[in-house]
This record gives structure tokens, sequence and C-alpha cells, in this order.
């Protein structure tokens, strides 16, 4: 397990699944959980590659921070297939002012874990990662 600079542990869960994301596209999205009793980051739920940009905002609690990451496809203006893995650092106003506080001391050493993110975005609330911001961003 590495450990974060804010004190908080990576769990190797964490590395591998994202490694199967990005190579091998196994999960279309990973929502990732600090546990702060055991003073950890770990997988709290991985999405298949079916499911949709829906399916993933509807894993975030309303209440609750989370880090996320996103495997977006699309096709660019001269019709090219691509993908774009995005980070979200999901912080909702109505969450604990504590859990602010330490996924946002964790995410830069946590981030840094995650080799391949390309696109990175904090949002407070469903609309600062809508589909729209993800498809501006992408490109």
């Amino acid at each position: 397990m590495a450990n974060a600079a804010s004190g908080m542990a990576v769990h190797d869960e964490c590395k591998l699944k994202f490694l199967e994301l990005k190579a091998k596209r196994t999960y279309r999205f990973i929502v990732f959980k600090i546990e702060e009793k055991q003073k950890q980051v770990i997988v709290e739920k991985v999405g298949e590659p079916t499911e949709s940009y829906e399916d993933f905002a509807k894993s975030l609690p309303a209440d609750e921070c989370r880090y996320a990451v996103y495997d977006f496809d699309f096709l660019t203006a001269e019709n090219v297939q691509k993908s774009r893995i995005f980070f979200i650092a999901w912080s909702p106003d109505t969450s604990r002012v504590r859990s602010k506080m330490i996924y946002a001391s964790s995410k830069d050493r946590f981030k840094r874990e995650l080799d391949g993110i390309q696109v990175e975005l904090q949002a407070t609330d469903p609309t600062e990662m809508g589909l729209d911001v993800i498809k501006s961003r992408a490109s």
C-alpha cells in the first residue's frame, strides 16, 4: 500500500482496477472512497463497460465526497473515435467539512498513484460534472 502525504494510504486494488480500466477497458468508471477509520482509499464501486454516464453520476452520493475515474468515449470533429480518462474530485456542498478537508488534502497524492489520467474535474454539484462539461473538456 502506498502512503499518501496526508497520512492516507492507497489500497493496491485502487491501482489494479485503474490499470484494468486504462489498459483493458474492463470498466467504464471507478468510484473511490476514503475509509477514515483505516486511513486508506478503497474501491467503492466499478461500472461495467456497458454502463452510461448517467449510471456513473448516480453512483456518486449526494452528500458525501468521493474520487472517481471515468473513461469517456467520444467522436472528434473528424469523426475519429477517441477516449479520455477523467479524474473527478466529487465534493458536494452538503458533505461534512472534515470530509471535504480530508479529500482535498489527499487528492494530489492519490491522483499521482493513477498514472494515465488525462483530464481533472472538481465538482461540488452535478451541474459541474454534467455530460456537457465532460464533452467540452474531452476535446
